[in-house]
């Protein structure tokens, strides 16, 4: 019987990301039902390993339920080795720097003149081209370029991300550039592939649109306070200290349930605040009148206020209060704990089920002489493992 959870069942792909933006990519397609065969230095493989194998539960989030096969790239006969596996698959990842993998002789040309119904994707940093192409790159490098940082900031006071909201972007924009060269490959006399490239730097725009969007309307720089008052959000704090965030956007219905909930109803004929316009130009003078009115009752009183007026609003949770939220419990985002770790799954239900994740995450080579097995015998295996060219990690303990 087919899962419906698993609608990438059957694509093959080939997996040469560290880190997190193409692992993150590669870890996406495993849950979806790909085979994802990760390619790995020797020694030591993926950097984000950080020296534990195995063990380090960020490696484990974005590479769970991959396979691993360790290979030389440097010489010619492991470079001739992925080079013969390629017929077998579908898509072949990486985020290296631009120019990393064209310099293996494994390149978006090299590949594709193997394989021409593949699809190439990469994620850099920069691109593939201009001023910074060449540059290194990480998450926090990659916000700051993009304007994220900047947008999430007030105007005098930089701040930096809680997480690596730029590498997570790059990985799921690759999904998606993937998925669609998937999709038309189907339309395309002989099932020709192509060629997919993002950047961190492209990949935020997804994320900062709204931002250049104010900026195209207004020419002014956007700060972390600059959309509030086109947003309409308030983020009360209550007499017990608990904390809402409250967003009306450009409605005038739910602006008058806000003013119903706190009970100033006067509000309404202020001529301050009698139009979104107006209450958008007046923002900054409305904003401490809320403010004021939430710390007169605690957060219990104001949860039944704002529920019953079908006021926008949501607690300000923290990530161990998401977890235990019945929300997302009913959503079931998380898997249960195994042996100390504990995934995310995928934001997709397919047909009303979420695809559950595997926890198991490769040893460096655990499936090297699997994986050769595609189009190699065991003495050619045997011959490689011996001079080094292909590892196979020592077998699980028990």
């Amino acid at each position: 019987m087919m899962d419906n959870t698993k609608p990438l069942s059957g694509i093959r792909v080939m997996d040469f990301g560290n880190y997190v933006a193409g692992p993150y990519a590669g870890a996406i397609f495993a849950t979806l039902g790909a085979e994802v065969i990760k390619v790995e230095h020797p020694r030591g493989g993926d950097p984000f390993r950080r020296g534990i194998e195995s063990d380090d539960p960020y490696f484990i989030q974005m590479n769970a339920g991959k396979k691993s096969i360790a290979v030389d790239l440097k010489s010619d006969k492991g470079k001739a080795l992925i080079k013969s596996m390629l017929p077998k698959f579908d898509v072949v990842i990486e985020n290296t720097r631009p120019g990393k993998m064209t310099s293996l002789g494994l390149g978006p040309d090299d590949i594709r003149a193997i394989n021409p119904n593949i699809v190439y994707a990469s994620v850099s940093g920069f691109g593939e081209g201009g001023p910074w192409r060449d540059r290194a790159a990480y998450d926090t490098i990659g916000l700051s370029m993009s304007g994220f940082l900047s947008i999430m900031s007030d105007a005098d006071k930089p701040q930096l991300a809680g997480t690596c909201v730029g590498d997570l972007t790059g990985g799921l924009a690759l999904v998606i550039g993937v998925l669609a060269q998937l999709v038309g490959r189907g339309f395309k006399p002989g099932g020709e592939g192509g060629v997919v490239q993002t950047s961190l730097l492209e990949a935020m725009s997804m994320i900062t649109i709204d931002a250049m969007t104010q900026f195209f309307e207004t020419g002014n720089i956007p700060s972390r306070e600059t959309r509030h008052p086109v947003a309409q959000s308030f983020s009360p704090k209550t007499a017990d200290g608990a904390a809402f965030a409250i967003h009306l956007s450009g409605s005038e219905a739910f602006w008058q349930k806000l003013t119903v909930a706190i009970e100033r109803e006067d509000l309404q004929d202020d001529p301050r605040f009698k139009t979104y316009n107006d209450r958008k130009k007046h923002y900054f003078e409305l904003r401490p009148i809320v403010l004021n009115e939430f710390l007169q009752r605690d957060k219990e009183t104001w949860e039944k206020r704002l529920t019953d007026a079908d006021v926008p609003y949501a607690p300000l949770v923290n990530t161990k209060e998401l977890i235990e939220h019945p929300q997302m419990q009913h959503l079931d985002m998380y898997e249960p704990f195994n042996d100390g770790v504990r995934l995310v799954r995928t934001p997709w239900r397919f047909e009303g089920e979420r695809s559950k994740r595997d926890f198991v995450a490769p040893l460096i080579g655990e499936h090297s002489r699997d994986v050769a097995a595609m189009v190699l015998s065991e003495a050619e295996i045997d011959a490689l493992v011996a001079e080094g060219t292909l590892v196979q990690a020592a077998p699980r303990s028990a």
